[in-house]
């Protein structure tokens, strides 16, 4: 059989368990095939559609898109068996052209979810999937390089963004068809168990299902398919509900999955929602018991609400300013609100500082919780981001109130965290900040942690609030945070029960996951699963006790082994192992914690090896397995690795099946032309270095080719404020970056200096974020990561970003504008230096006249005339008059520093500096630059 001429990348990105693949190969064939102004590379997102050309669109045409790709069937399939969710993704594919194009399997994953198994059919050739302790697959995948077999390898980056994304070249006439399956149990919110389904096809489909299978032993209450894909498509959906089964199906046709009559492209863009609960009676736990395992869902619902304590510890730094702060204030007057008056509060809000409405918990009176709103409702963002110093008062303050004997012995203790970035003053150190708050926090206390936005680090949240009795969730810093907000506070506000603890007898029960809990929440549901001696099940069951602080609690837990046999195995969809599923997921969940906390590096390797095995026992991917995907003959080999440090990135290799590609090409688009500027080549002099430049504790050096003069000024700003750089609307270009502050002040001054820079390339529909941890492009919801140790490149619609070595990045747009973002690390134990970025950006003419920010109002060069030269106050820098845009400013030489090609020394630069932030050689005050977020435009152009 000769060799399979395609070239395939997956790309994961999974909460825990995600990949991204980063190729160094010849991305000229990915990036610059174009059909009909659409990338072929992006064809099953951005592709326009032919109708049918005879008959209607059920009629059996194929509907075939203007790059003559074809959608031939899109399904999703779901099987719930007991609150466990196993779901298969199928999409089949075809390209009907007559010149290799890029077929794409881009898959949301429900956050939490285990992938367990892959495979890929290429005309017939089927891919498959194992799963392999980590070692031995890097190990199999080093061989295969070795022999000169086409291999590839992924690595993650842990973001919260849950893709699954498969980019396959192939030849003209060519089938694919791509299937994913993954499993996660259901979760019980606000009563209500809600399965979601990402559905998002990205083109018309001949043939659209999902198909939706709940079997429930304990008996369906109801079943219910909200309205989450819109109005279009209400009623298109049919229910068929039993007793303790139900169907859901959703097969709309092409006709409607238009967005209009006329309309080329599908209206079938979002999530696919399945609500449902189950008859509970009067029992406060169900006990589950199959094939050797237990099953225990606790959620009683007949209990009186405890009083809280509660700390709201809000985030006010400068990048909550704008929609953020806005929909938060929102957020809490409602929260506030909701407030009983057996409870007691307060609110703490910190920037580079920490502020304490009252010292102490109040009483939620009406009078208290008013005045509340109205302190909250005057905040105004500014500064940096202290979370360290904010927890750490907040836990004083509910520490002092229990020593003090304040708080009712029934009460329940929390802390609320809502932050939208990662520490940028005080502590920097998230394990250090993890260690303060463990030492400080009482054992009876929950810390819940709201994370908004992308840029949060949510992985630090979750750690966060799992080892202190609570949990996390991520919102979008959007339209509907505040709602997200208020549903989030919903799911933790309501105690019903304190130290809750569950007691199973020895001796009949084994490898029991968590039975002690902290708190128990109305709403929710706690599960608790293991092995079982299935000769003393019916003793069991009346030996199971549950006792909280508040109350004793009698289980009406039954148990109807054979009936729940006979009941599953007349059922073909139901799944015989499910038991064993949610307590193998649940497990590893846990392990994962207690891990965490392992306090001696023997408990972690101990706690290691059982995450370990259970991985490969059961078929899952984790941070310790790999999944290798294969071909039938082994000649063809990709290594899906997830290694445990998220910053890592992608080292270089891909999957080339047939012909091998070089490495380390770069598409003719990409490289310099005699009229293209690469920051990183043009020449550096003592007076002109023929670039825009900002670094160090910002210097900005602003070049004037055309006069051959180089003007300097600094910009002294609070640590998170994020300065817009260049703003060019029409054109579709942002650049802004957003500033750190040194470890603490030098001569009585916070030096600041850029620790994310991020470009939005609005038109292309592209965002990247250059941080001293990585590099990140946003292409949608998918998220694609660089690190700074990993030489490689990135490639979306002719836009590069290479990583050129371990402390520069390069991005290129279209072959003519480019920039270079330069890393500077300092000694990690530095009493005062932090870690900073540098940009540098050549003049360049391919903006519009309407370009404006610190940097960009420059590309226009301004008439500069400078004279009467003269000593200055310092004898080794003179002064003189310089006259711009109607002013007369007095300005000192001075040398800055290029550090592009001396990241040392750097390359001195002699220009004239303004002083006062630049003010009259800028237009305005450098206030007008600050922006909300990485990615905004400024109000003033």
């Amino acid at each position: 059989m000769k060799p399979l001429a395609y070239f395939f990348v997956l790309l994961f990105v999974l909460e825990i368990r995600g990949f991204d693949f980063i190729t160094e190969e010849n991305p000229e064939d990915l990036v610059d095939a174009k059909i009909d102004g659409f990338s072929a590379r992006s064809a099953l997102h951005h592709g326009r559609y032919q109708r049918s050309t005879s008959g209607d669109d059920d009629s059996g045409e194929l509907v075939a898109g203007d790059d003559n790709i074809i959608l031939h069937s899109y399904k999703v399939q779901s099987t719930i068996t007991s609150r466990l969710a196993n779901t298969m993704v199928r999409t089949k594919v075809e390209n009907r052209a007559r010149h290799p194009q890029n077929l794409v399997f881009d898959v949301q994953i429900p956050k939490g979810a285990f992938i367990h198994n892959f495979t890929m059919n290429v005309n017939g050739i089927t891919f498959t999937s194992s799963v392999k302790e980590k070692s031995a697959a890097r190990s199999q995948y080093a061989q295969a390089r070795a022999k000169g077999k086409a291999a590839g390898i992924l690595r993650s980056n842990t973001l919260d963004m849950e893709n699954f994304k498969a980019e396959l070249n192939v030849p003209g006439g060519t089938k694919v068809q791509f299937e994913i399956h993954y499993q996660e149990p259901i979760r019980r919110k606000l009563s209500t168990y809600e399965h979601v389904i990402p559905l998002q096809p990205g083109r018309l489909a001949k043939h659209l299902e999902v198909d939706v299978r709940i079997i429930e032993p304990q008996g369906l209450h109801f079943v219910h398919v909200p309205s989450s894909l819109g109005d279009q498509f209400e009623g298109v959906h049919t229910i068929s509900k039993g007793e303790k089964k139900a169907h859901v199906s959703f097969k709309p046709t092409v006709a409607q999955q238009r967005k209009c009559p006329t309309c080329s492209s599908t209206a079938v863009d979002g999530h696919f929602v399945v609500t449902y609960d189950v008859n509970r009676d009067s029992k406060a736990g169900e006990l589950e018991i199959f094939n050797g395992y237990f099953i225990h869902y606790f959620a009683p619902e007949n209990l009186d609400p405890l009083p809280k304590n509660i700390l709201f510890v809000i985030d006010v730094s400068g990048s909550m300013w704008g929609l953020k702060m806005r929909q938060t204030v929102e957020a809490m007057r409602t929260i506030l609100g909701e407030l009983r008056s057996a409870d007691q509060f307060s609110v703490v809000d910190f920037n580079h500082n920490v502020r304490c409405w009252r010292d102490q918990l109040v009483q939620a009176s009406r009078s208290e919780t008013e005045a509340a709103k109205k302190y909250i409702e005057g905040i105004h963002p500014n500064g940096g981001t202290n979370i360290n110093d904010a927890l750490l008062r907040a836990i004083f303050i509910l520490n002092e109130a229990t020593s003090l004997g304040l708080l009712d012995p029934n009460s329940v203790s929390m802390i609320v965290l809502v932050s939208d970035g990662d520490p940028t003053v005080g502590e920097l150190k998230l394990p250090t900040i993890q260690k303060n708050v463990k030492k400080n926090i009482r054992d009876d206390i929950s810390l819940f942690c709201l994370g908004i936005g992308f840029d949060v680090d949510y992985d630090f949240l979750k750690r966060l609030a799992h080892e202190n009795n609570g949990v996390a969730q991520r919102v979008l810093g959007n339209q509907e945070t505040s709602s997200q907000m208020k549903k989030f506070y919903n799911q933790v506000s309501t105690p019903l029960l304190k130290k809750l603890e569950f007691n199973y007898p020895h001796g009949m029960v084994s490898d029991v996951t968590h039975n002690t809990f902290q708190n128990y929440f109305g709403g929710s549901e706690i599960v608790v699963a293991g092995k079982v001696d299935t000769e003393n099940v019916q003793h069991l069951q009346s030996m199971i006790t549950a006792t909280a602080s508040n109350a004793q609690l009698v289980l009406e837990t039954l148990a109807d082994v054979e009936g729940l046999d006979e009941f599953l195995s007349k059922d073909n969809h139901a799944d015989p192992k499910f038991t064993e599923k949610l307590w193998a997921y649940i497990t590893i969940n846990q392990l994962m914690a207690e891990r965490n906390l392992a306090t001696t590096a023997a408990l972690k390797r101990n706690i290691t090896r059982k995450i370990l095995q259970m991985s490969l026992d059961h078929h899952i991917v984790t941070p310790y397995t790999a999944m290798l995907i294969e071909s039938p003959n082994g000649d063809e080999l990709m290594l899906a690795d997830s290694p445990q440090d998220r910053k890592r990135g992608c080292c270089p290799g891909a999957l080339a099946v047939g012909h091998p590609k070089p490495e380390n090409s770069i598409p003719a688009w990409a490289k310099p032309t005699s009229g293209a500027k690469d920051p990183s080549s043009l020449l550096l002099g003592p007076t002109a270095s023929a670039i825009h430049a900002v670094d160090n504790d910002p210097h900005f050096i602003i070049n004037l080719p055309r006069q051959h003069k180089n003007i300097c000024f600094n910009i002294d700003s609070e640590p998170g404020a994020i300065l817009n750089l260049i703003s060019d609307a029409k054109s579709g270009i942002a650049v802004n970056g957003q500033l750190v502050g040194a470890k603490k002040p030098l001569n009585n001054k916070l030096h600041t200096y850029f620790g994310k820079i991020g470009f939005n390339f609005e038109k292309k529909g592209l965002k990247i974020e250059v941080s001293i941890e990585g590099i990140s492009l946003k292409d949608g919801s998918s998220t694609t990561s660089l690190s700074w140790s990993n030489l490689g490149s990135l490639i979306r619609r002719r836009v590069l970003v290479s990583v050129k070595s371990d402390n520069k990045v390069n991005i290129t747009v279209d072959g003519d504008l480019s920039f270079v973002v330069v890393l500077h690390r300092v000694w990690k134990k530095h009493p005062v230096n932090v870690d900073f970025l540098g940009i540098y950006v050549p003049p360049a003419s391919n903006f519009s006249s309407s370009v404006h920010g610190l940097i960009g109002q420059f590309m226009l060069e301004p008439d500069v005339h400078i004279y009467n030269e003269r000593p200055g106050q310092d004898p080794g820098k003179a002064d003189a008059t310089m006259e711009v845009k109607g002013h007369k400013l007095t300005v000192t030489r001075g040398v800055q520093k290029d550090y592009r090609l001396d990241r040392v020394f750097g390359t001195a630069v002699r220009c004239w500096f303004v002083h006062n932030s630049g003010k009259g050689f800028l237009d305005g005050h450098y206030t007008d630059y600050l922006v909300p977020t990485l990615y905004s435009y400024p109000k003033h152009p």
